[in-house]
């Protein structure tokens, strides 16, 4: 079994380092990650011809092989899977990330892209991800909400998990998405299927543009967020909030059928029927 970590935090990541060690007992780890934080980067790849993507060799404790990538966490997949980093991989596990991935955060996470990514090449991806102090915005986790971090917990509710989906593999590619409480693992209250919501915890309430001194027609974008929101406790991050560890397994896009927009296809039909 060979176990693909990645992230989209960076390779200097704690939560990255913890995650892989308790990937150890489960096969051969090799680290893959950003080179800087990526918070946010969803599935993308990046203009490949534009950044011309770097790897140099990385150091964690305890992992024999780590690298660093000069781009996004799906690159990072892609590139395993295309043979950069040896033979091919029968799991990727991204994460710790710094705060919970739930709601809408799924569509803009690095750490659920890199999981989707995995799934694209046929492979099972499970993202890991833990709530912050103040809850995180949009799903992510501003370094002042690291402080006293249980990446513990997280690391062994993922490894708990790994340890049974290695042993029966399912027959088709998953992704999974946990969503982990930031508390003492005897202080968890169990674990929850769960619905995806649309709100996350904590989510931004305003842009403003505020002019940049000395650039003519240049601006600042000044963010805000709102107050936590109370979620539905069928939710994922209710269910985070509420002391639960939260598993969402995300589907694949496919094409849905709608009987509402015959406006729009007879107006493409004028164009391009013969």
């Amino acid at each position: 079994m060979r176990i693909l970590l990645t992230n989209d935090d960076g390779i200097d990541s704690l939560g990255l380092h913890v995650l892989a060690r308790a990937m150890l007992p489960f096969g051969e780890v090799v680290i893959v990650a950003p080179d800087r934080e990526f918070s946010g980067a969803g599935a993308a790849l990046g203009a490949l011809h534009l950044i011309q993507p770097e790897v140099h060799k990385a150091h964690v404790e305890g992992i024999d092989e780590a690298w660093a990538i000069t781009g996004p966490p799906a690159l990072c997949v892609m590139f395993s899977r295309l043979g950069a980093f040896g033979p091919p991989f029968d799991l990727v596990v991204a994460g710790i990330n710094p705060g919970a991935n739930v709601g809408r955060s799924v569509y803009h996470s690095g750490t659920v892209g890199a999981a989707l990514t995995a799934r694209n090449g046929l492979v099972s991806g499970i993202a890991v991800s833990q709530s912050v102090t103040g809850l995180g915005v949009e799903g992510q986790g501003w370094d002042e909400m690291l402080v006293g971090q249980k990446w513990e917990t997280a690391a062994s509710v993922a490894a708990s998990f790994v340890e049974g989906l290695v042993a029966n593999m399912p027959k088709t590619p998953v992704v999974v998405n946990i969503n982990v409480p930031n508390i003492d693992l005897a202080d968890i209250k169990g674990w929850k299927s769960a619905r995806l919501g649309h709100e996350p915890p904590r989510r931004m309430s305003t842009a403003t543009l505020e002019p940049k001194v000395g650039h003519e027609g240049g601006y600042y974008v000044r963010m805000a967020w709102g107050e936590a929101a109370e979620l539905p406790q069928d939710t994922d991050g209710g269910m985070v909030a509420d002391g639960y560890v939260a598993v969402s397994y995300l589907s694949s896009i496919v094409n849905s059928e709608r009987d509402d927009l015959s406006a729009a296809e007879a107006s493409m039909s004028k164009l391009i029927t013969r």
